[in-house]
């Protein structure tokens, strides 16, 4: 493949743009671009799409870096303040929460980090743990060793779908 710069003159032998291809690359082709690509629309990335680190020495999957699904709520109400990727919020008991996934994981082998506020000033162990499943998680709040409903709970799942 061969790009040539075009000119404020245009392309020599082309008097109707819409018979030119500009850029044409096959998969075994590289593409590099210098400066900012300015896009509108959806665009899909593939699965292999890698973003380079601040300093350029490394790459990351961008695919891999991504919360698959992330909630933020309030254990006095079954409906999320705001969520991505979540179906609905089951309150098991106090301090006993499951929400469900609406695009599944692959397994329940990811990462859900979470936090919960306490629901009074208190000088002891708070604790949150996670159990998951392809299609959901739990979240069991635990201050001082004692199930309570934390005022709010946030947390944001990493891993694969499914």
């Amino acid at each position: 493949m061969a790009l040539t710069k075009i000119g404020k003159e245009g392309i020599t032998g082309i008097s109707n743009a819409s018979d030119a291809t500009f850029l044409t690359a096959t998969s075994g082709e590289g593409v590099t671009l210098a400066g900012t690509l300015a896009v509108t629309g959806v665009h899909t990335i593939g699965t292999n799409a890698v973003a380079t680190s601040d300093g350029g020495a490394v790459t990351t999957s961008v695919v891999q870096g991504l919360a698959k699904c992330w909630v933020n709520f309030s254990y006095a109400s079954t409906t999320a303040a705001d969520s991505f990727n979540v179906s609905s919020l089951t309150d098991g008991a106090v301090g006993d929460f499951s929400i469900a996934i609406n695009n599944d994981m692959v397994n329940g082998n990811f990462s859900a980090p979470c936090h919960g506020e306490a629901v009074n000033d208190w000088n002891g162990v708070e604790t949150t743990t996670i159990s998951g499943a392809a299609g959901t998680f739990r979240i069991i709040h635990r201050e001082n060793n004692i199930a309570r409903d934390a005022t709010y709970v946030g947390s944001a799942v990493h891993g694969d779908l499914a």
